[in-house]
């Protein structure tokens, strides 16, 4: 008998799919970084973090973070006239997430607001921000690293810090007096010695007091519409460091040529170029020859961001696998109940813990730059924590796609985005090899870091028996100089895992103090994800992490 309606058009029903991970509260859903802002100080900034938090959760922001990736930015040299711009274009999403950005103080906040817990709170802040987009982090976070280098230099600087403290993202490609706020960048490495920064050829010769004509170039200039960078080159005194504008005081457009922008793995919101300095007018910061010690402040700080950057990650992904095993069945049982799925996912959100409480104690110490104690704290750890957390999130990540399966390599996941943008943090600003070899030159040129690193340990003594057994095996590591430097990464591995343990320790949870000791400081613990022991309460570990959404 012919059907009246005509033959069915629909083939199957949809169903067994979670709901889409939106319309929630990145800060209310996040139950260890509410308990970290009020433990590290910032408690005073909960409702502004909240606030971006619910900004963030919107589907029309999370739509934006795709669309600044999927429309990458462009690169134009010359306008339609034939006069050289030197333009990148980008997408209007990326101009509206560095706005959001920008207003929420993330490049501003502990300098324009510098109480206590300021450095926790715009922590929180960006790691809720990176989130959701993570690529324009650069040029925020390289504006945020400048201000003290800017602060304790050359005069000259005083315009640029009026502006970028001012709090406003104004992208328009004008000189700096025509501008509502200003970002600065970084220029360091050049073709032949890339990390090795002394092996840097660009010249700088003397104009006038602080003025100087470089000539020369950049490999890599992250973010090059900036409004000015802070850049490296050869002065008589040796390698020296300078402010150098888009625009010249005078108006005109500085000789500063973008020669094409990188296609890169991930990171694709934003722009990375090849520039090349055509007696180029910049101004010194500091002496002749301490170039390295004029800048150093500012890597340190962006180092600090790659750890915020890589939890941030790390955090997004098991955001979206603690929802969708909330709500995917297999075999007639919802993921989240079956134990081999707990397991993965209970370590996935052990890395995560890790890694924020780590983070989260940097950031205290970056707020009591007066203690010589935290001040010493930070030459290690900043270290150890751009090693370590920046390297798990590249595998904690393909972890993470591997437990949605096909759906988690998809485009149409932010998975797959998430897993392009991790390896970007433990490469830039010194990879794995430089942060071993800046902890060991920490360790031979200032003792005492060790002494206020092992402390800081010591105080979690007693809260978990394999962690003391860890604390004692790393004493006798740290006491064992021979072969220091081949050794490096066990160094750096061992410090990282009890860092994180003493300050699990110190927040006070016993189920993840459990969890976390067994499943990476007993003697035999796997490396692959998935190893947890028996007798750890793996549904209580993922419901920490887990956004109670659409149940």
């Amino acid at each position: 008998m012919n059907n009246p309606k005509g033959p069915s058009t629909e083939t199957h029903e949809v169903f067994n799919q979670p709901p889409a991970l939106e319309n929630h509260n990145l800060f209310d859903t996040d139950i260890p970084l509410k308990e970290l802002l009020a433990r590290e100080g910032g408690g005073w900034g909960e409702e502004r973090v909240r606030h971006l938090g619910a900004i963030l959760g919107r589907p029309e922001w999370i739509a934006r973070g795709f669309q600044a990736n999927d429309c990458p930015p462009t690169f134009h040299s010359h306008d339609r006239f034939g006069h050289r711009v030197d333009e990148v274009a980008f997408h209007p999403a990326y101009h509206d997430l560095m706005t959001l950005a920008v207003d929420a103080g993330l490049p501003t906040l502990p300098w324009t607001d510098p109480q206590p817990g300021a450095h926790v709170v715009r922590m929180a802040l960006s790691y809720l921000y990176s989130q959701v987009e993570a690529g324009s982090g650069c040029p925020l976070t390289m504006t945020f690293a400048a201000v003290p280098t800017l602060r304790q230099l050359s005069p000259q600087a005083g315009p640029w810090l009026q502006k970028l403290l001012h709090g406003r993202y104004d992208p328009a490609n004008a000189p700096i007096e025509r501008k509502q706020g200003v970002t600065i960048g970084m220029a360091m490495t050049e073709k032949q010695g890339g990390t090795d920064v002394r092996a840097n050829t660009s010249r700088a010769e003397p104009q006038q007091g602080e003025l100087y004509r470089l000539t020369g170039h950049k490999w890599f200039c992250s973010a090059p519409m900036c409004d000015a960078f802070l850049v490296l080159a050869q002065a008589s005194g040796g390698l020296t460091c300078f402010l150098m504008p888009r625009w010249c005081p005078d108006g005109r457009k500085n000789r500063l040529q973008v020669q094409r922008l990188k296609e890169k793995m991930g990171n694709r919101s934003n722009a990375s170029a090849e520039v090349e300095f055509r007696d180029a007018l910049a101004w010194r910061l500091g002496e002749e020859g301490r170039g390295v010690a004029t800048i150093i402040e500012m890597v340190a700080l962006t180092r600090y961001d790659c750890m915020i950057g890589s939890t941030a990650l790390m955090r997004q992904a098991v955001a979206q696998v603690t929802h969708h095993i909330a709500h995917r069945s297999v075999l007639g049982k919802r993921l989240i109940d079956q134990p081999l799925m707990q397991n993965v996912v209970a370590d996935l959100c052990l890395e995560v813990e890790g890694a924020l409480a780590m983070t989260g104690r940097v950031a205290r110490a970056l707020d009591n730059p007066s203690q010589e104690s935290e001040r010493l704290l930070l030459r290690i750890a900043t270290a150890v924590g751009k090693y370590w957390i920046c390297k798990r999130a590249t595998s904690q990540i393909g972890e993470a796609q591997e437990c949605l399966g096909g759906a988690g390599y998809v485009e149409e996941s932010i998975l797959a985005r998430l897993y392009r943008e991790a390896p970007v943090n433990s490469i830039w600003e010194g990879s794995g090899n430089v942060q071993c070899l800046d902890l060991l030159r920490a360790l031979a040129r200032t003792p005492e870091v060790a002494e206020v690193f092992m402390g800081e340990l010591g105080q979690a003594r007693g809260g978990h028996r394999l962690f003391d057994a860890h604390l004692d095996r790393l004493g006798q590591l740290m006491i064992e100089r021979g072969e220091m430097e081949y050794r490096g990464r066990r160094v750096m591995e061992r410090l990282a895992l009890s860092f994180q343990a003493a300050q699990l320790i110190r927040a006070g949870n016993e189920t993840l103090v459990d969890a976390f000791c067994r499943s990476r400081l007993a003697a035999n613990h796997g490396y692959c994800f998935g190893n947890l022991s028996s007798g750890i309460d793996c549904r209580a570990i993922i419901e920490r992490a887990r956004p109670t959404v659409g149940l």
